[in-house]
């Protein structure tokens, strides 16, 4: 019996299942992936050998270059493919449980950015503790997709 992964973008547009074993996670520092994730790095799950199903919705892609298009979610704007070809990976963090899938490996290390070696010694905090500054943080409702399937979404009844 193979292991199934489940995800999607924020909002719930689109949703996606992964039949198969995932054993290449990886993080991407290259300058084009900077950009498609708007972050420092893009962590991706390779889908080679998997079966890859959209199960709601459709995403959106943008032709980043000659070879690679980017899935993208085009109501919300998750981020949600990397599409070579070689293979189709996915955002980790689409994923509904991405703490399954470490990453194994880094590619585009020429534009890595220097301090993203030290992250990992900057203050952390929770959420709550920033309550004194922002107070707002204690109210929070979350309108996100909940991190498993629905029959519906949005939903009709608070699931």
């Amino acid at each position: 019996m193979s292991a199934t992964y489940t995800g999607g973008c924020q909002c719930g547009a689109v949703r996606f299942r992964v039949r198969g074993e995932l054993k290449d996670a990886s993080i991407c520092h290259c300058r084009m992936c900077q950009k498609a994730f708007g972050a420092y790095y893009a962590p991706l799950v390779s889908t080679r050998g998997a079966e890859l199903t959209w199960t709601r919705g459709e995403r959106k892609t943008f032709q980043s270059s000659n070879y690679v298009k980017r899935g993208f979610c085009g109501d919300c704007g998750t981020p949600l493919t990397y599409e070579a070809p070689d293979g189709v990976a996915v955002a980790a963090g689409a994923f509904d449980d991405p703490s399954q899938l470490p990453p194994v490996v880094q590619y585009g290390t020429e534009a890595k950015i220097d301090f993203v070696d030290r992250l990992h010694l900057l203050p952390g905090h929770r959420t709550e503790e920033d309550a004194e500054q922002a107070p707002f943080v204690l109210e929070l409702v979350s309108y996100q997709h909940p991190d498993h399937d629905t029959a519906a979404w949005p939903a009709e009844t608070g699931q």
